[in-house]
């Protein structure tokens, strides 16, 4: 039986990475206060992602970013929406296409949406489902001003 070390992990190069794909790392964002191109420049993308988890042994399974990339790419997707949290990440997914010569697609990143407490709405977090909201009686107002529409 094959010994299992927690922390076994396969990592993305950055550096190397880097080197292997046209500079400036660069995508297109609607979502934001400023929309347009970002460009991400590689001293960012070394000192704030670094060398990137893509799979974890101890899980047998591929990072969500390197599935999110390929998914992605598998299903000729040309826009993702997505909350801000996951704006940090981005780069990393734009040198991944970059190194498997995939298409970057558009980015939208929205505000969190969060219930009353301030808590996010998110799967993950066991958050509540707009149809239970909507079965306590809560109105389309109700739940448009809940998450800032």
């Amino acid at each position: 039986m094959e010994s299992r070390r927690k922390g076994d992990a396969l990592r993305l190069d950055m550096a190397r990475a880097l080197s292997e794909v046209d500079m400036p790392i660069s995508y297109v964002e609607t979502g934001t206060d400023e929309p347009g191109e970002k460009v991400i420049s590689a001293d960012v993308l070394l000192s704030n992602i670094g060398d990137a988890v893509l799979g974890r042994k101890e899980i047998e399974t591929v990072s969500y970013v390197l599935a999110a990339v390929l998914d992605d790419a598998r299903q000729h997707v040309t826009h993702v929406v997505r909350g801000a949290d996951l704006v940090d990440i981005t780069g990393l997914q734009v040198v991944l296409q970059r190194l498997f010569g995939l298409s970057t697609p558009v980015y939208h990143h929205h505000v969190l949406i969060r219930d009353a407490s301030g808590k996010r709405l998110a799967k993950r977090d066991d958050a509540r489902a707009i149809s239970t909201y909507r079965a306590a009686g809560k109105s389309v107002s109700n739940l448009r001003a809940m998450v800032g529409l």
